[in-house]
């Protein structure tokens, strides 16, 4: 299936969201909510006022949204599901280090950044098989 991957990323006060794939789709809001529904809008916004011809390909069809986020934004963002111990359980990455991600005093590398990735899609992956 096709993917639109949409950018998530936080400044002082802002959300902005973008397609990392398709040029012309950028949205914002106050919150990560508000910037999702408003990079989708614009989707449905270049669909419906383009010729399909101009209509990018990975639009025709059937196609998927994978919402990618900067950690820092992540993090601030989730920050009141997860706690920085909650997370240092999970990803082995002690809680110093995460507020300094979260802060944005400090980048995380690509292995850092894995190992929090894996460790939430881990997590996700149980919570799906869990029944009450």
């Amino acid at each position: 299936m096709k993917v639109v991957r949409i950018i998530i990323e936080r400044s002082k006060d802002f959300y902005s969201a973008y397609a990392e794939n398709i040029e012309g789709v950028y949205g914002g809001g106050a919150t990560v909510q508000e910037a999702k529904q408003s990079a989708l809008d614009a989707i449905k916004l270049l669909i419906k006022h383009n010729d399909p011809r101009h209509v990018p390909a990975v639009l025709k069809g059937k196609y998927e949204i994978v919402y990618k986020f900067d950690v820092e934004s992540l993090l601030k963002y989730y920050s009141k599901i997860f706690t920085k111990s909650a997370l240092e359980h999970i990803t082995g990455i002690n809680q110093r280090q995460l507020q300094h991600y979260s802060s944005g005093l400090k980048k995380p590398r690509l292995p850092q950044k894995q190992k929090i990735q894996k460790a939430l899609h881990e997590l996700g992956g149980e919570l799906l098989a869990v029944e009450l």
